[in-house]
């Protein structure tokens, strides 16, 4: 069949292998199969190990992204919350002049030694 696909004369006679020659071909095959199916198995598994690597690698950047926000929102609470004092303090020192501001560090100190003194 082979030969008349490549257009060869199909009326020649082939004559088989001799036993030693099929015997090494045979050989040559399975040996052949054996080191392509190891070959191939080592390189699937290589795609599969390097897959789950970045898989974990990506997860551990979901993880530290999420974090970050969840620090990012923290600290704007915070600049939010101080904001909201500084704006208390300005009203307080406006109302005293300049000699409240003066005497305005010793107040909050004295609040803030006896909130210490209260909880001990």
């Amino acid at each position: 069949m082979q030969r008349r696909i490549y257009g060869h004369a199909t009326d020649v006679e082939i004559h088989p292998l001799n036993e030693e020659k099929a015997v090494q071909a045979a050989v040559d095959l399975i040996g052949e199969l054996f080191v392509f199916s190891v070959a191939g198995l080592l390189l699937i598994f290589g795609v599969q190990r390097s897959a789950r690597s970045e898989a974990r690698k990506e997860e551990l950047r979901k993880k530290d992204l999420e974090a970050m926000r969840q620090r990012n929102d923290e600290l704007a609470e915070e600049v939010e919350l101080l904001k909201h004092r500084f704006e208390e303090l300005e009203q307080l020192a406006r109302g005293r002049g300049l000699t409240g501001i003066l005497n305005f560090k010793n107040i909050i100190s004295s609040k803030e030694h006896g909130k210490t003194e209260k909880t001990a």
